[in-house]
């Protein structure tokens, strides 16, 4: 809609109608915000050593995207550094515009050295936290930052607003080129070295080496309620978050509204958004305190980096300027108590205590019905070493590996979305994707002998408007462990979970289709399964993988193909003309 407004023409009781109406307009369709992000290498020092890592925009952690439910967002990406690049968007819907979501070969080929891809969509039905990061190799080490949806002018949130809002990101850094890092394992077959430290915000803090300087803080006044949107960006670490002597009240996980609830800890895997309150103590209490994070595992010691990082909440000396620095190394400092590394039960609790409002206004459309039922193992495997050599794999002859149904998902050289739309497929991917275990055992037993994985380019296509049903099983083959799955395109339901092997029989009847969680990511639990739900009415296709990005390089990774509809509304858009390519 055009409209040219003349101050002069109008008397001004009509201008000012004029821009309430457009302003109203606005409200309702969305603006365009326009962002450049350029992709530039930078010198940084943590842990008293300074290496130079990829960053967007020179910043560590990177610039903040904000928007409104309903807006579209234009971002122009422009790569100066020395690594192909990709962006992906995580959590954004994406309807109709894969061609935006960013996972390099999947939805398109990498922006080159020296090239732009311009990255275009519109934030449709959501609001909350959501996170941008590179999606190719391990660049995500570095290339993150938060993305905000604020919900639509004049629309409160369903609880008090805050007194401010402050984003939370947790991430991992490595002394050592993690590009270094994740090529040397895949060379020896073995296990990639662990990161040196945990990071918020991009700051190990006090209680790493040589770090007390680089530490988040966050300066509160007495009674006012803080909403902290929290971000999961560690490359490998689910993480356990406390602030000591202070609860939280969860109120949303990947940018759903959930039923609020109180924890003193809580539990935060990569890829995954929660937002918190947290609610001052009413006086100044003379003390400062720790919010620290520390990994959930049940992996062997040695496989993941077993240390804790904390930022400091301290709170404004009354009387004193806002400005003031007011941390006082004097004053007591008290530090929370964490579960234990491997407490899965603390896990399960945590997990079940979240539920969607189901309100009027922000209904739980969970399928009722089911037209595709999918049941995919998700683990960890083998394959051999290569001819005369040895490895340092599970065994001195194999390497290790990761499936999804027994299949380790192999990146093909030309993007996936861009073969299925031009119809040249072959030699590309093939659209057999298994529904169910080729060969079935016993999940969460004894392993089977044989623990070689198979590898191939596979899509589990589905038609247009079907709601799935898929429930992911863990297996016990080299040990157990909590798998975050990232479906691309999509929110699901959580509609059940266990431990043990799932029960096709018995396990339904216990499904919650009343107000189940909606998320994007979803811990699969360590020995066990989760029973999820969702909509295929986004066509396109949509990665799905493992958010621990060592199994995701190993091939713990599939996509799905959700097919064009029959109405003009149902189909992909065409390709943007600035689409990289291979």
């Amino acid at each position: 809609m055009a409209m040219a407004l003349s101050s002069a023409a109008l008397p001004c009781s009509l201008l000012m109608a004029a821009l309430m109406l457009l302003a109203s307009i606005a409200q309702v369709q969305g603006i365009t915000r326009y962002y450049d992000f350029n992709v530039t290498m930078a010198n940084v020092t943590r842990l008293c050593a300074t290496k130079s890592i990829v960053t967007v925009n020179g910043q560590f952690p990177g610039p903040k995207l904000v928007a409104r439910e309903g807006d579209r967002v234009v971002v122009r990406v422009t790569n100066h550094a020395q690594h192909n690049i990709s962006l992906h968007w995580h959590g954004i819907r994406q309807l109709r515009t894969g061609w935006a979501d960013g996972p390099a070969y999947i939805t398109q080929c990498p922006i080159q050295t020296g090239q732009s891809y311009v990255y275009n969509f519109t934030v449709v039905g959501q609001r909350g936290t959501l996170w941008w990061h590179a999606h190719i190799s391990w660049l995500r080490a570095t290339v993150y930052g938060p993305i905000v949806i604020l919900p639509k002018l004049g629309v409160p949130y369903p609880f008090p607003a805050p007194y401010e809002e402050v984003p939370v990101i947790f991430g991992e850094w490595w002394q050592a080129d993690t590009e270094v890092v994740i090529q040397q394992a895949l060379q020896t077959g073995g296990g990639p070295n662990v990161s040196d430290a945990h990071t918020i915000n991009g700051l190990p803090g006090p209680l790493y080496n040589c770090s007390a300087k680089d530490t988040f803080k966050l300066k509160v006044r007495p009674g006012k309620t803080y909403m902290l949107r929290l971000i999961n960006a560690a490359l490998n670490d689910e993480l356990f978050f406390s602030v000591a002597n202070h609860s939280l009240t969860v109120v949303e996980v990947d940018a759903v509204y959930v039923k609020p609830f109180t924890v003193d800890t809580l539990l935060i895997a990569p890829g995954q958004t929660t937002n918190v309150l947290l609610t001052a103590k009413p006086f100044y209490p003379g003390a400062n305190y720790y919010m620290s994070a520390a990994p959930y595992s049940t992996t062997r010691p040695g496989t993941f980096d077993n240390t804790t990082v904390a930022g400091i909440l301290e709170y404004e000396y009354p009387g004193a300027a806002p400005s003031a620095a007011s941390f006082n190394k004097a004053l007591p400092l008290y530090k929370p108590a964490l579960p234990a590394l491997n407490d899965t039960d603390f896990v399960g609790n945590f997990t079940a205590k979240l539920r969607s409002l189901a309100t009027p206004q922000y209904p739980a459309a969970v399928p009722r019905t089911v037209d595709k039922r999918f049941f995919f193992t998700v683990g960890l495997g083998t394959h051999p070493c290569p001819a005369n050599t040895t490895c340092q794999g599970p065994t001195n002859t194999t390497q290790f590996a990761a499936s999804v149904n027994n299949v380790s998902f192999v990146l093909p050289t030309r993007a996936l979305l861009h073969s299925h739309f031009t119809g040249l497929s072959s030699g590309v991917y093939s659209p057999d994707f298994p529904v169910s275990p080729l060969t079935p055992f016993n999940y969460t037993g004894t392993p089977p002998n044989n623990t070689n994985t198979a590898s191939g380019t596979k899509l589990m296509v589905v038609p247009y408007g079907a709601n799935v049903e898929l429930v992911m099983q863990g297996t016990s083959i080299l040990g157990i462990e909590s798998h975050p799955l990232h479906l691309h395109g999509f929110n699901f339901f959580v509609v059940g979970q266990g431990y043990g092997n799932y029960d096709p029989v018995n396990d339904p009847a216990k499904f919650n289709l009343v107000d189940p969680v909606e998320r994007n990511t979803v811990g699969v639990p360590a020995g066990g399964w989760v029973a999820i739900r969702f909509l295929a009415d986004n066509p396109g296709v949509w990665f799905m993988h493992c958010h621990l990005e060592v199994h995701t390089t190993w091939g713990l990774r599939m996509a799905w193909l959700v097919l064009d509809g029959s109405l003009p509304h149902q189909k992909l858009l065409p390709p943007p003309s600035d689409l990289p390519k291979c």
